[in-house]
């Protein structure tokens, strides 16, 4: 019989993704205990009563602190996730921090040096490891049935109204550090065992810079892997506003030597249109009369229950603290190679020349 470890879970930040992760952690059989905190303590008030949580706060370290909590779910803001992730691991917990790792490499070496000095248990949600499709394309590479990867490529597009959410959130939040650095470490995770060692790039700006961010609009970018694999990446966040996804348009190819996966994951078979309007996953001001159904990046509800890679992900790191049970999950040595690609991918549109990593510290 398989023993179970009993979980307390502090939420570290009330906003769409915190609040989905609290649901989902108060519905797994081994949370019996749940604190909730935001820089906003009326919304972490309103979670905890929505989650049935016993413990809000407007403090994060509070909630961190209470002796039954032993991991802690970090999802605030992109630039700010490094002090409450070194609170969690000083005080001993595991711990699940939403990507991207930190915004610089820095931050990103004074967590990890944290994680290894204390042997911590830390892990960050790349959901896109968590989508079927990925999970299926990955078994097919680890049974050999495309044979040596030779070469890849993944775009993601994306409506510039939650590029604008994004950049007003944190200007280091790029649609290249933020959003294609889901694809990039999927490639990696698909491509274990090898590293990259350059990144040439280019990019336009438009809309976003017109807005007035310093922010390409289009962003693309080749990849050399140490293996001499070869990788093609781009990301725009620049569609028109009301366009019909509501998250991630993507599509990734990989091609080996003997097979080759096309995973198409535009959603553009599913497609409703209502006068009645669809609100944005993320934006709660935004909705569209036509959609791309499942094209929301986390997941969506349906008939009460949330579904997709929110669900599964999170589920994954209960079972895999609970339960004990392996788990995919990004470790903060992979996130760290992630974002430190996605800067290359930033510095060699911005040099017009090619980057090698790893970057100059």
């Amino acid at each position: 019989m398989i023993e179970r470890k009993s979980l307390g879970i502090a939420v570290v930040g009330a906003g769409r993704i915190g609040s989905l992760r609290a649901r989902l952690a108060a519905e797994y059989p081994a949370v019996n205990f749940i604190a909730v905190s935001d820089a906003d303590p009326a919304r972490a008030r309103d979670l905890a009563r929505e989650v049935g949580a016993q413990f809000h706060s407007g403090d994060n370290l509070a909630a961190i602190s209470r002796p039954e909590v032993n991991a802690v779910i970090v999802a605030a803001s992109e630039g700010e996730h490094a002090l409450p992730v070194m609170q969690a691991l000083e005080q001993g917990r595991s711990v699940l921090v939403e990507k991207p790792l930190a915004l610089t490499l820095a931050e990103a070496d004074r967590i990890i040096a944290a994680v290894e000095k204390r042997k911590a248990n830390l892990r960050v949600g790349y959901s896109r490891r968590y989508k079927d499709r990925y999970l299926i394309a990955k078994e097919q590479v680890i049974q050999g049935r495309v044979g040596k990867i030779v070469g890849a490529a993944a775009r993601v597009y994306n409506s510039r109204s939650q590029a604008f959410a994004m950049l007003k959130r944190n200007p280091g939040a790029t649609p290249v550090v933020d959003a294609l650095t889901y694809y990039v470490d999927l490639l990696n995770w698909l491509l274990e065992g090898a590293h990259v060692t350059e990144v040439f790039a280019r990019g336009q700006k438009g809309v976003l810079k017109a807005a007035g961010h310093d922010t390409d609009d289009v962003s693309w970018a080749i990849l050399t892997y140490s293996d001499g694999t070869i990788a093609s990446l781009g990301v725009s966040y620049a569609l028109p506003e009301k366009y019909p996804a509501l998250g991630h348009a993507a599509r990734v190819e990989v091609l080996g030597t003997e097979g080759v996966m096309i995973l198409d994951d535009d959603h553009t078979d599913q497609l409703m249109y209502t006068e009645k309007g669809v609100p944005h996953v993320y934006l709660p001001d935004h909705s569209v009369n036509m959609v791309f159904l499942q094209s929301g990046t986390p997941g969506d509800w349906a008939l009460g229950e949330f579904l997709g890679p929110i669900a599964n992900e999170t589920r994954a790191w209960l079972d895999h603290l609970a339960l004990g049970k392996p788990c995919n999950l990004a470790t903060a040595p992979e996130a760290r190679r992630t974002l430190e690609i996605t800067l290359a991918i930033e510095q060699s549109a911005k040099s017009l020349k090619p980057v090698a990593l790893p970057l100059a510290k």
